[in-house]
């Protein structure tokens, strides 16, 4: 593993470092810098498909250890949902450690551009979490290793639109699995996280006569899709795990799928689009299956953003593709959800062998 430091602010290798190196990450990047306040790392976690391509996340994580664990979690998380879902692409992404309302300005994102444009696209940066579209505006005046522009700067758009779609259609997949047809018309759906993604997959449960239950953080999310659509509102987050559904849709921060919550779900699938939603990869992914919940993989489940701006990086955005890329998330979650059923194995144990085996023979055929 190569560790570049620059103007790193604290200390160097820290022990969650340490205790994620088996990840085999080829790089992580700090950078700082004193006059905007920008405080970023990069990930770059396997190149064997192509560049590294992933989101900007910002977030005021509570230490740098913190900021570091999700980075390199999600590096390796887009390396296997660009390795599943066919791309010619590598997995990275980068985190911006502050809080967004008091630091994000043209300024620090044009400081943040300066920074991935001194990498030499060896990653190429995209919206996430509290990034958008508007941001990209900005970083792409100093650097061209962006994508998820605007139309209007010959981009491919919001990513959430498509993230929502392949989203939804892992959900058809699952309901396939457990219940022998894709139609959702009156299954109970839980939906957590009201941001764009769940908002947009409400629209599609709502069309199919889904009864679905919703819960946000964030009050006025809530009211408004109460307002728009048909749903049954959770005010309390945590009573959302005690719900009697029969699929459970994370959509907001990871980890929710852990020790305290698997005993308490009573849901048949669990389909979401947050990422990294099993706490523990192993430990969880077993216990769902010893407890009979069908699981469709995150990095498969959301790959529909990167399928977005992966027309976008290679010659320009091509809609009518994208959107039929993402409708084959259907069948690869389907066949993915059929062989744990058949194996006993964890679906995101298979689905993450699937990616290891078309790297490894990428990698093969380019050494013979």
């Amino acid at each position: 593993m190569k560790i570049i430091e620059s103007h790193l602010p604290s200390q160097g290798v820290t022990k969650p470092l340490e205790a994620m190196m088996f990840n085999n990450h080829e790089s992580i990047i700090y950078h700082y810098d004193e006059n905007t306040g920008l405080k970023a790392i990069v990930a770059i976690h396997n190149t064997v498909l192509g560049p590294a391509l992933g989101g900007v996340r910002m977030w005021n994580y509570a230490n740098e250890e913190d900021a570091l664990i999700d980075v390199l979690r999600l590096s390796r998380g887009m390396t296997y949902k660009s390795a599943v879902a066919g791309l010619d692409l590598g997995g990275g992404k980068a985190v911006l450690i502050g809080e967004p309302n008091q630091l994000k300005n043209e300024a620090y994102l044009r400081k943040y551009g300066q920074f991935v444009e001194s990498l030499q696209g060896i990653y190429t940066t995209a919206p996430d979490m509290n990034t958008n579209i508007d941001d990209m505006v900005h970083i792409a005046k100093e650097t061209k290793y962006v994508v998820g522009l605007p139309a209007t700067h010959k981009g491919s758009g919001d990513t959430s639109i498509l993230t929502a779609y392949g989203t939804y259609m892992s959900i058809k997949a699952a309901a396939k699995q457990v219940y022998g047809n894709d139609s959702l018309a009156g299954k109970k759906i839980g939906i957590q996280g009201l941001g764009k993604v769940g908002a947009l997959l409400v629209e599609y449960l709502s069309k199919e006569g889904a009864q679905m239950y919703v819960t946000d953080v964030i009050a006025d999310r809530m009211a408004t899709i109460a307002r728009a659509y048909k749903v049954q509102v959770i005010q309390d987050p945590e009573a959302f795990y005690d719900l009697d559904m029969d699929i459970y849709a994370p959509c907001a921060l990871g980890a929710t799928i852990n020790d305290q919550t698997i005993s308490r779900l009573k849901c048949k699938a669990i389909v979401g689009a947050a990422n990294n939603q099993l706490a523990d990869e192993h430990k969880h992914g077993r216990m769902l299956l010893e407890k009979g919940i069908v699981y469709a993989p995150d990095f498969l489940v959301n790959a529909g953003g990167v399928i977005n701006v992966h027309t976008e990086y290679y010659g320009g955005y091509n809609e009518a593709l994208a959107y039929q890329q993402v409708e084959n998330i259907y069948a690869t979650c389907l066949e993915i959800l059929q062989i744990s059923a058949q194996t006993n194995q964890p679906s995101q144990e298979v689905a993450m062998q699937l990616a290891e085996q078309r790297i490894q023979a990428i990698k093969n055929a380019r050494l013979l």
